[in-house]
């Protein structure tokens, strides 16, 4: 690894840590209460914690998956101490993660044999959508990579115009057409462009209403079908985005976009603005759904592809 890179992951461990400080800070304060005055794990201590976890918005269900496993392993070793609780704690988050293929850590890379690499952008509006393409823009082309980028969501001039401004501030290619364009339409002239300019990674952008999921699901149904008469096997990503800082929010515009459409990734955006970062576990466990990329601030390069590692050391640091 050369002297860039090193620099460049120190940076980004700085960069998790600074955005992760409010979740860090509310999950000990919690933890700290959950332990006070105890020599071993009971169970008001398991109580406590399990109260500490689900205020950190993990979720109900996977905050009870997390205190069953601590239980049988405290089961299994007649004595844990609090000093241990941590410990236990971090390996089991970890282990969550894992289960559900969040985190692999791996860098802004394309899978072989999709060229262009497709990902289509779905979430509502005001969790981040359009600074999150602008940034995944960035850190591709950072990256080496060509990128194009579709503005689909006609359904408002200021998301195209949005996205116009960050195509312009990144120095990459947009298509577009403007308000009240069908949004298959410009889908489908972006993969044109992309196959006939040999781009390696195409983003498209979508409309964010949710006050519909049977004219959504219609929509995006209809995009990607018009997007497989250029690509076979577009779109390859559908990224939801989501707003951490709105914790049990988020994880019922999940439930809603699952629905609707085949979600295969999920990034999560403002962690350094909320003290509920305790979300990406939970929309990790209860959807099955990998945790792609997580925003830790306002700077270009603060998206960052997810590393469970990364992200648990920093929680427990």
């Amino acid at each position: 690894m050369g002297i860039f890179n090193i620099f460049s992951k120190k940076q980004q461990k700085d960069d998790l840590n600074k955005g992760l400080e409010k979740t860090r800070k509310n999950v000990f304060n919690k933890l700290s209460k959950a332990v006070i005055g105890k020599s071993k794990v009971d169970d008001e201590v398991l109580d406590n914690l399990e109260e500490a976890l689900v205020m950190s918005d993990v979720g109900v269900n996977t905050t009870l998956k997390i205190i069953e496993r601590i239980e049988e392993r405290v089961a299994k070793d007649k004595y844990l101490g609090i000093d241990e609780l941590n410990e236990l704690l971090r390996d089991e988050i970890e282990k969550l993660l894992l289960e559900n293929n969040t985190g692999d850590g791996s860098d802004f890379d394309l899978p072989e044999g999709s060229k262009p690499y497709v990902i289509m952008v779905v979430g509502v509006n005001g969790v981040g959508k359009t600074t999150t393409i602008g940034k995944l823009a960035h850190n591709f082309k950072a990256a080496g990579k060509n990128v194009l980028v579709g503005a689909a969501d006609t359904f408002r001039a200021a998301a195209v115009d949005q996205l116009k401004i960050w195509a312009e501030r990144v120095g990459v290619p947009i298509v577009s057409q403007g308000m009240g364009a069908d949004p298959a339409s410009v889908a489908f002239d972006t993969l044109k462009s992309a196959v006939s300019q040999d781009t390696d990674v195409v983003i498209i952008d979508t409309a964010g209403r949710l006050h519909n999921k049977v004219n959504l699901m219609n929509e995006l149904s209809k995009t990607s079908r018009v997007m497989q008469k250029i690509i076979p096997d577009a779109p390859h990503e559908i990224l939801l985005v989501l707003d951490a800082s709105t914790g049990q929010n988020a994880i019922e515009q999940a439930r809603q976009f699952i629905a609707a459409t085949e979600v295969n990734a999920i990034a999560l955006t403002k962690l350094d603005g909320t003290a509920k970062g305790g979300v990406v576990i939970g929309v990790s466990d209860q959807f099955k759904i990998p945790v792609k990329y997580i925003g830790v601030g306002e700077k270009m390069e603060d998206l960052q592809v997810f590393d469970r590692k990364e992200f648990v050391a920093s929680l427990f640091s």
